[in-house]
């Protein structure tokens, strides 16, 4: 099979291996996909699987570690200690169901910080902030990230006051990082955002904000 792409630009076929290599991971993740997640849509709606999930009687925590021999979920509810281990449940699922206390209050109190640590098949020891986590501290001592379990009472929660915008027929997307969205050496926040990038975006054209590096 030959890409148009060489043609067009003769300079490519140098790097036709590296290009190929890319192609063919792509076509071998997109079948994994389709025959053990329901396909790359499904796969997108990860947050409905992963990270924090309320069920009946509590939480399930849901990570993709396909590397991992085992996981722990630590944080400052069990003194980051090793006492909340995982369980695979294949294709890299790893998971672990935390029931509600008798009060009906989850067993990890809002807003608690919180990693995974990993064995990895190789036997080396790593943590990570989860990669479905809604909230992501920094240490200022050190400079690290720890994710937060971030739960807020009824009481505490933001309630949209505006309706769904109705769906575009056609997608022009503007891909944008909230923490770059400042002339001034800092790192910006989401007010910053509103008030300097979305107005211009608007007035763009776009119809819709993709936010990259959330966490």
């Amino acid at each position: 099979m030959a890409l148009k792409i060489f043609e067009i630009d003769p300079a490519l076929k140098g790097v036709q291996s590296q290009i190929w290599e890319r192609i063919n991971g792509y076509k071998w993740w997109k079948e994994e996909l389709e025959t053990k997640e329901g396909g790359i849509a499904k796969f997108a709606e990860g947050y409905r699987i992963y990270g924090f999930n309320k069920d009946k009687d509590g939480y399930t925590f849901r990570e993709w570690l396909p590397n991992a021999k085992q996981v722990f979920l630590i944080g400052q509810f069990n003194d980051w200690q090793n006492t909340t281990p995982l369980t695979s449940e294949g294709f890299g699922r790893w998971a672990v169901h935390l029931p509600d206390q008798a009060d009906g209050s989850p067993a990890l109190p809002h807003p608690c910080q919180i990693k995974v640590r990993i064995e990895t098949n190789d036997g080396q020891w790593i943590e990570r902030v989860p990669a479905w986590t809604k909230l992501a501290w920094q240490d200022h001592t050190t400079n690290l990230f720890n994710g937060v379990f971030w739960e807020p009472p009824a009481a505490d929660q933001y309630v949209f006051t505006h309706a769904r915008p109705a769906k575009p027929e056609n997608l022009k997307i503007y891909e944008a990082h909230v923490g770059m969205a400042s002339g001034d050496p800092k790192v910006a926040t989401y007010a910053d955002f509103a008030r300097d990038v979305l107005p211009r975006i608007k007035r763009l054209g776009y119809n819709c904000v993709q936010l990259m590096a959330i966490a």
